[in-house]
């Protein structure tokens, strides 16, 4: 069996070409190497030769990667992201102290955020790190330690292991279904006001939906105010302005405080579940185990335990 220093092309090649790849760019790639774009055109014109085959495509104004190129980028980026972070955590030690976390908006508002602290007293050398956005980040980009999504756990970029599903029905303040007087079908609902968020995710459940799930015909334009996230929509719930969707997991704390209240025994389950998600071809540290051990524990806890 032949080294691995025999099989692979020389590091300095490899460098040249993984910064190139990343930025698009021979002339920004020399940038963040301090050598001449000349240097990084030299190396990555030696490692064709050497593969045989062009692993750009270049024009007058920028270098576009092939398909053999593209899939040697990702090899690379995620060799070196390995590489990074292995010599990180010997630097600091044996673990790395930094943890960064990807959720949505949501979920980290009403659900991740109120029980974080719980993990940070258990783990106070771990340095936490919360990014909530609702477009699904790339892990093998290495930004991102781990990452809790919702949907059906198919995701190319990292392994996804099950937390917990969900159930939706409807939600208000308690003065406003004082006011709204009984409601107790789905039937029920339409005439009043029927707050909805605006979202692209196929994943999610609004009105429409919920409605057509028990046989009511939704009105062509029906009451109510139109959110453009989740947080808004539960936000407008709690100030009285109308009826919103409430995703279990996401607003149970707000029905024990009895800042809302559930109007019918009405629900449905939405087609996904929320996972954990690691990125694959990278070193699992120890900070990511402990907090995946977490929040393991803490879905399965009775919520009344994070008032």
């Amino acid at each position: 069996m032949k080294s691995i220093r025999r099989q692979l092309p020389p590091l300095t090649a490899l460098t040249a070409f993984e910064a190139a790849a990343r930025l698009s760019s021979f002339t920004k790639a020399a940038g963040e190497l301090g050598i001449t774009q000349a240097a990084v055109s030299r190396q990555i014109h030696l490692l064709e030769q050497d593969f045989g085959f062009p692993l750009f495509m270049r024009s007058h104004r920028k270098v576009v990667l092939t398909v053999k190129g593209k899939l040697l980028s990702e090899a690379t980026s995620s060799a070196f992201n390995l590489l990074t972070e292995t010599v990180t955590d010997l630097r600091q030690g044996g673990t790395s102290a930094d943890l960064t976390i990807s959720a949505t908006v949501a979920f980290s508002h009403f659900w991740l955020v109120p029980r974080i602290s719980e993990f940070s007293r258990q783990h106070p050398e771990i340095n936490l790190r919360i990014v909530t956005q609702d477009d699904i980040p790339d892990l093998q980009r290495g930004e991102m330690d781990v990452a809790i999504r919702f949907g059906t756990g198919m995701w190319a970029d990292g392994h996804a292991e099950a937390l917990f599903e969900d159930e939706i029905f409807p939600i208000c303040s308690p003065d406003f279904a004082r006011s709204a007087g009984p409601i107790r079908s789905p039937d029920d609902l339409i005439g009043h006001s029927l707050i909805s968020n605006e979202t692209d995710d196929p994943m999610w459940t609004g009105w429409n939906e919920w409605l057509s799930a028990f046989g009511v015909v939704v009105p062509r334009k029906p009451l109510g105010l139109r959110c453009s996230y989740y947080t808004e929509a539960i936000y407008a719930a709690l100030n009285g302005q109308g009826i919103a969707l409430g995703w279990k997991r996401l607003v149970q704390d707000l029905l024990e405080q009895r800042r809302l209240v559930r109007l019918t025994a009405a629900a449905i389950k939405p087609q996904g579940a929320y996972f954990v998600v690691l990125p694959t071809r990278r070193q699992n540290r120890e900070a990511v185990m402990l907090f995946k051990q977490w929040l393991s524990v803490s879905s399965h806890e009775p919520m009344s335990t994070h008032l």
